[in-house]
C-alpha cells in the first residue's frame, strides 16, 4: 500500500546542516510524534513537508506524487499546518475560518462552520470576536479550526501547546486525539516535551543534530537501553558535547 505521505533522505542547509538524511513514512489516520531538543531540526522538518522550506536534496511524496509537483496553496491545503504560536490574521474568528475556502473560491455555510467550532470546542459566540481578544489556548483552537476548514489530509501541529499553561495543554492534547479519532487525519505532532509524546502512546521519531537517532513506539524506546545517547537525552543528561557526530539508529521493536 502507497503510503500517505513518504520522505526519503531528505537534508536541508543554512548557516549549517540542519537535516541529515531524513526518511520516514507516515499512513492514512496516523498519528506520529516528532520529538528531540531545541534546535534538533523538528520544526524545519515540518516546514519542509509543506514547502515552507525548500530541501537541498531528497524527495518527499504525497499520495504517490512527488510534493513539488503540486501548487503550494494545494499543498498547503492538504497539509495543514499548526504553528506554535498561533498564526491567524487581525480580524474576527469567522473571517479566519473562511480564509482557506476562500483561497479555493468557496464559502462555508453557516452550518459547517458551526460543526467546525463545536468540533474544537468553542462556543457560536466567538464567531464575531477579534482573534486579538481571545487566549492564547482559544486562539489556538481557531488555528486547528482554521486547519481543518481546508479539510486537509495531514495535520502539521509545530509544539502548538509550548506557549500554553499546563491545563489548556492537556486540553489541546485531548482535542488532537478527538480530531484524530473522528476524523482519521494523518497527524505528525512535533514536541520536546517527553510526557507530552508518552501520552500519545504513538510511534515517534527522535531526532537529534538533524538525524534521526531513534523510531519506533515512545513507550518501546523509553523501555529500551540499547541506545545511550537515546537514554541520555530521555533522562535529561544529554549535554551539548555529546549532542554533535552522533550518527546510529535505533529501531524500536
Amino acid at each position: 500500500m502507497t503510503p500517505l505521505l513518504k520522505v526519503c533522505g531528505i537534508s536541508l542547509s543554512k548557516e549549517r546542516k540542519i537535516l541529515q538524511d531524513i526518511s520516514f513514512e507516515v499512513g492514512e489516520g496516523e498519528i506520529l510524534m516528532v520529538l528531540g531538543p531545541s534546535g534538533s531540526g523538528k520544526t524545519s522538518l515540518l516546514r519542509c513537508l509543506n514547502r515552507l522550506e525548500t530541501i537541498e536534496s531528497g524527495e518527499i511524496f504525497f499520495r504517490g506524487r512527488e510534493t513539488r509537483v503540486f501548487s503550494v496553496v494545494d499543498l498547503r491545503r492538504q497539509l495543514g499546518m499548526v504553528f506554535q504560536a498561533p498564526a491567524l490574521l487581525p480580524i474576527t474568528v469567522e473571517e479566519n475560518l473562511q480564509v482557506g475556502p476562500r483561497l479555493q473560491n468557496k464559502e462555508m455555510e453557516a452550518g459547517e462552520i458551526q460543526s467546525l467550532m463545536e468540533r474544537v470546542g468553542l462556543e457560536k459566540n466567538f464567531l464575531e470576536r477579534q482573534v486579538e481578544s481571545l487566549s492564547v489556548g482559544e486562539q489556538q483552537r481557531v488555528a486547528l479550526a482554521q486547519a481543518l476548514a481546508n479539510r486537509p489530509s495531514v495535520l502539521l501541529l509545530d509544539e502548538p501547546t509550548s506557549a500554553l499553561d499546563p491545563t489548556a495543554v492537556l486540553k489541546i492534547e485531548e482535542l488532537v486525539k478527538t480530531i484524530h479519532r473522528e476524523l482519521k487525519t494523518a497527524t505528525l505532532f512535533v514536541t520536546h516535551n517527553i510526557g507530552q509524546a508518552v501520552r500519545f502512546d504513538a510511534q515517534t521519531l527522535v531526532l537529534l543534530d538533524g538525524k534521526i537517532i531513534a523510531r519506533g513506539n515512545i513507550r518501546e524506546l523509553m523501555d529500551s537501553r540499547d541506545n545511550e545517547t537515546l537514554q541520555k537525552f530521555f533522562s535529561g543528561k544529554l549535554d551539548a558535547a555529546e549532542k554533535k557526530n552522533k550518527n546510529g539508529e535505533y529501531h524500536g521493536k
